[in-house]
């Protein structure tokens, strides 16, 4: 795999997993208008409402005169079913919503990920090239052994730039001041 596909499919996880927490917290209730409660108690005792739907704490609903959808939030008000049956108001009641276990696996542990994805990512790009950043006792030094080729006087013969080199080494061996 390439490097620039790594990158590639690197990006497009992140990408898929913003997109989840962002459909996460983004969730809508739906496109009811929110009305407070005590607006929903005085409807309940006009007779204004037909139908609602309670889930948790939330309340769904339907008004009688205009059909009209509504959602409010309700206190624990224990008289709130009797006060709807005495209305003759349709109840319907769902369980409350939980978020599927890997949303909530997710959300805890995500930050914990992030680091850690992110102190890998770092340790990757340090070693990246011929500097090895963190080798600290590892030493590039090569082994002479007998088996292998030197480099003698003959071979650099009639090369200028070894001559003017090792001019420039007897020159700094005589006076090292000069080169400060």
């Amino acid at each position: 795999m390439s490097q620039s596909s790594k990158h590639i499919a690197l990006w497009l996880v992140l990408a898929l997993i913003f997109l989840a927490i962002f459909s996460v917290f983004n969730k809508q209730h739906g496109r009811e208008p929110e009305i407070v409660f005590s607006e929903f108690m005085a409807s309940v005792d006009r007779g204004d409402v037909r139908k609602v739907t309670i889930q948790g704490h939330n309340i769904q609903g339907e008004y009688k005169s205009n059909g009209e959808r509504f959602r409010t939030f309700a206190p624990n008000d224990p008289e709130l079913v009797k006060l709807l049956r005495d209305k003759k108001v349709v109840i319907a009641a769902k369980p409350e919503e939980d978020s599927p276990w890997y949303m909530v696996l997710l959300l805890n542990w995500f930050p914990m990920l992030l680091l850690i994805g992110v102190w890998i990512f770092f340790m990757r790009q340090m070693q990246v090239g011929g500097g090895k950043a963190m080798s600290f006792g590892k030493s590039r030094a090569k082994l002479l052994t007998e088996n292998q080729h030197r480099v003698t006087f003959s071979d650099v013969a009639g090369v200028d730039e070894a001559k003017d080199d090792l001019q420039e080494i007897i020159a700094f061996l005589k006076d090292p001041k000069k080169f400060t």
